[in-house]
C-alpha cells in the first residue's frame, strides 16, 4: 500500500497521535473550557475534515496536521502577531511521530494547500518563528509544531502579514499558486533534508 493522506475527522481522530485526541488548546480561549466533541461537530458541519493524517506504506501513522477556517480557532486571536485573517484557512499545529521522517511535514503542508484551494479559501496562514542562526534541526522541526520555521514557510511562498518579536503571522495567497508549487516543494524538501543529514565523519588518516 503506498503512503497516503486521509482527512482528520471525528471518525479518524483515534488513529491520530494520542496527544491530539483531547487537546483543545487552539479551540479555546485562555481560561475557558471547550467540549471537543461539540467543536468537532461544528467544524465538520461548517468545513468538513479539519486536518490530515499521514500513513506509511504499511498503514502506520507518521504524522498529522490540524487546520480549518480561522474562526474555528479562537486561541489564534490571542497569539503574538495575531489574529489570523477571516478569509484564510489556518494551519494550527502538526505532529510528527518520528524525526526520521521529516518529509512528512512537507507532505502535510502540500495537502493543506490543496485542501484550502479545493474549499476556495483565499489564502493559507500559519504562525511562524524566526529561529536564531545555529538552531538545531530538533528545535526547528522536532515532533510537535504549533509555530513553524519562518524560512521553511517562505520556501512554500508564505509572506509576513505582521510580526511581534520573533513570531510572525505568515500568509500564502492561493491565487495563481499552481505553477510554482513543485519548485517550492523541492526547495522546502532540500532545506529539511539538509537539516537532518548528519555532518560527515572525518576520515582517520
Amino acid at each position: 500500500m503506498p503512503p497516503r493522506l486521509t482527512g482528520l475527522t471525528g471518525a479518524t481522530l483515534e488513529s491520530a497521535p494520542s496527544v491530539c485526541h483531547t487537546c483543545v488548546w487552539w479551540q479555546s480561549r485562555r481560561g475557558r473550557r471547550v467540549d471537543k466533541q461539540r467543536w468537532i461537530e461544528r467544524a465538520e458541519d461548517e468545513w468538513g475534515a479539519w486536518g490530515s493524517i499521514y500513513r506509511d506504506d504499511d498503514g502506520r501513522v507518521l504524522g498529522s496536521m490540524q487546520y480549518g477556517h480561522a474562526g474555528l480557532f479562537p486561541r489564534a486571536a490571542e497569539l503574538p502577531a495575531g489574529p489570523p485573517s477571516g478569509d484564510a484557512m489556518l494551519v494550527t499545529c502538526a505532529y510528527l511521530v518520528a524525526q526520521s521522517s521529516p518529509w512528512v511535514l512537507q507532505s502535510l503542508f502540500l495537502s493543506a494547500i490543496g485542501d484550502a484551494r479545493d474549499k476556495e479559501a483565499r489564502a493559507l496562514e500559519a504562525f511562524a518563528y524566526r529561529y536564531p542562526d545555529g538552531s538545531s534541526a530538533t528545535e526547528r522541526f522536532g515532533v510537535h509544531r504549533t509555530v513553524f520555521p519562518r524560512d521553511f514557510l517562505a520556501d512554500f511562498g508564505f509572506t509576513t502579514v505582521r510580526s511581534e518579536g520573533r513570531v510572525e503571522l505568515a500568509r500564502l495567497e492561493l491565487g495563481g499558486l499552481q505553477p510554482a508549487v513543485e519548485g517550492r516543494r523541492e526547495k522546502a524538501m532540500r532545506v529539511v533534508q539538509e537539516a537532518f543529514t548528519p555532518a560527515p565523519v572525518p576520515q582517520q588518516p
